[in-house]
Formats: structure tokens, sequence, C-alpha cells
């Protein structure tokens, strides 16, 4: 199988590229902006033709949410218009098509427990609005695509220097620092280790076209989340306070319901047993 990644070099495509190159079991291709500008239709093309991929992952995103609000018309660019001319290519050359969404697209619903793929939507930030309109793009473009919504993620470690920091480096470099912790008690969100999100990528594969909620479920505030996750590891020497300001007006649902992908074979820990499992492993 001949698999092209985009987005080769972020946080989630690098972990993908470096777990399918140690496995060895499929030819991987991660063009980076200069071999295939996904702004431009003959570069993409061109890419396809040279790497004839059977399954594409379109991991590429502008992904930082306040960089996107305040560059609407250069995120709808990378978001939505690179993303269009990726489903069309993947339409023209028969290739599958998983597309990276995000839970960003549940901000703003009124619904209080955890969601759905198919509830009605209308996403309150620029970066939510512009990956559900690339899911429609993907699913307009080629029908054969398996749109994934994802949430928060994190690992142990970094594959390199310039990488952005995620939820588990935060916590670590606390630990260590002996800094404080601030989350949000009225912030609700999956969190989940990427492990498990590249790990199960070989049975999306064989998924059915369609929008799948891909991620860890949650129960828990953030702020619950860490406090139980300190109890449960038994961290007594760090520090945890409330932020009771964040999203208080009008508290922040990204939860995802598992049951879809559930039904597929495809399961991941809840948050909670994730980040306990992470935080053991980093102290054997």
């Amino acid at each position: 199988m001949r698999i092209l990644v985009t987005g080769g070099s972020g946080f989630l495509g690098s972990r993908i590229v470096k777990a399918y190159d140690e496995a060895g079991k499929y030819k991987v291709f991660a063009p980076g902006h200069r071999e295939m500008d996904l702004q431009n239709q003959e570069d993409v093309d061109s890419a396809f033709k040279a790497v004839r991929p059977d399954v594409v992952i379109h991991c590429a995103a502008a992904s930082d949410v306040a960089w996107c609000g305040r560059n609407p018309e250069l995120s709808w660019k990378i978001n939505v218009e690179g993303t269009d001319n990726i489903a069309g290519a993947c339409g023209r050359w028969g290739a599958k098509l998983v597309f990276c969404s995000s839970d960003q697209v549940y901000f703003g619903s009124k619904v209080t427990e955890a969601h759905r793929e198919e509830e009605t939507l209308a996403p309150a930030n620029v970066y939510g609005k512009q990956k559900l309109e690339g899911e429609k793009r993907c699913l307009d473009g080629n029908k054969n695509s398996v749109i994934l919504r994802l949430s928060w993620m994190y690992d142990r470690g970094k594959l390199s220097e310039n990488e952005h920091g995620n939820f588990m480096q935060t916590f670590l470099e606390a630990r260590e620092k002996g800094k404080k912790l601030i989350f949000p008690i009225y912030d609700f969100r999956g969190i989940t280790d990427i492990r498990p999100v590249v790990e199960n990528l070989e049975k999306v594969f064989a998924l059915p076209a369609g929008i799948y909620n891909y991620g860890s479920e949650n129960d828990y505030s953030t702020y619950e989340t860490v406090r139980l996750l300190l109890k449960g590891t038994g961290i007594s020497n760090m520090e945890l306070e409330e932020n009771r300001e964040a999203f208080a007006d009008a508290p922040r649902n990204l939860r995802m319901d598992g049951d879809k992908m559930r039904r597929y074979g495809i399961v991941f820990p809840g948050t909670l047993e994730g980040l306990m499992d992470a935080l053991k492993q980093e102290t054997l």
C-alpha cells in the first residue's frame, strides 16, 4: 500500500511517518511544502502522479486556533482551499482520503452531553468553521472520504525541538520545575494519547466513508481531570488551582461520543485512564 501523508513534519503527521517507516509495512511519502504546495492544484496533481497513493492521510493544517482567528483569509487558504485540492486529487486518482478534522467543530454548541457525529453544527470560532467546511469539501470531492474528528492530543516526548508543547509536556515540565497548575472548571473535552491515534489508523483505512469521533472520551472538566490524575497517581507535591474565569459565561463542551468508532473495533482508553498510564510509564 502506498500512503501519502500531508503535514508530515507536524505533531501528528511526523508520528505517523515515523511509525510506518519503522514498521516497514507501507510505502510512505510525506512531501514537504516545497515539493507539494497544498494551495496549488498543479503541485498537488504532480505529487499524486509521482506517488500514486492508495491512501492519503491529510494532517496538514493551520491548527493554532488563535492564529486562525487573527488570520482568517490565510488560514482559509490552508485549511479549506488546500483541503479541497487534496480531496479533488483523491477523487481523480481513486485514493481513499483520511481527513484529520477537529473537536473544535463542536465549539459553541449548546449540547451538554458528549457530541455525536450527526449533530447539526455551527462552530463559534474561525478554526472550527474552517474544519467543518473542510469536511464538506472532502465528502464533496471524494465520496470515499473518512473524516476523523480529533481531540486534544499529547505525547510523552518531542520528535523535534521546534515542536509545540502539549498537555503531557506541560504537566511534566510543571512537575520538574515546581510550577503551579491552573486549569478551567468550565471546560470539558477529551485528551488523547497520540499513540493509539496512530495505532488505530490501520483500522481506519477499512472504515466506510463518513464522519467519526476519534479520540478518548471524558466525563470530567479539565480541572477535575487533572485533580483526579494527581490523586490517582499519588502525586502530592504539585499545586493545582481552579480557573473560574475561562468559559464561565458559556461552558465549553468538546466531549465526543465514541460509540460509532467502537462499532468498528476502534477503541481508545478514557482520558483519565490514558493520562494515568502515561504518567506511570514516565516513572518506570
